[in-house]
């Protein structure tokens, strides 16, 4: 009987000490924390890449190059339509701003305005073949 006793005396200690283990990781210490980010909040760009001509690779390329100026590319692939004479950078909302923050990391392209609030985007950027020739890649 002693022995049983002893066993259920170290089990009890074992889930006390699990237990406040547990609470002591759960602790809210004021100050540690990092805040939830909400999406589209804030200063970061967040645009989708799409190549509007017929050069592999070109919209990866991009979107790495607009990546290291700190623009935040959610996606990109092929454009629907590739007839687009220059690369376009389309504002979906807010201002211009967005834009001219992608043009600038790109050293070109021209800015249009068709707002779609439905993209969560600031921007798209449509690629044209003549970032594709300043990149090296042939459209």
């Amino acid at each position: 009987m002693e022995r049983a006793g002893r066993f259920a005396l170290i089990a009890a200690i074992a889930v006390a000490v699990a237990a406040a283990a547990v609470l002591w990781s759960q602790r809210d210490d004021g100050g540690s924390r990092t805040p939830d980010v909400i999406p589209g909040e804030g200063t970061t760009v967040v645009v989708e890449v799409l190549n509007a001509t017929t050069a592999d690779g070109l919209a990866r390329e991009v979107a790495r190059r607009l990546r290291r100026a700190g623009i935040d590319v959610v996606g990109y692939g092929s454009a629907r339509d590739a007839s687009l004479d220059s690369t376009t950078i389309v504002v979906r909302r807010g201002d211009s701003t967005a834009a001219r923050q992608v043009r600038q990391a790109l050293g070109l392209g021209r800015i249009a305005v068709d707002y779609n609030p439905r993209l969560l985007l600031d921007a798209s950027v449509l690629i044209g073949p003549d970032l594709a020739r300043a990149l090296g890649f042939h459209p």
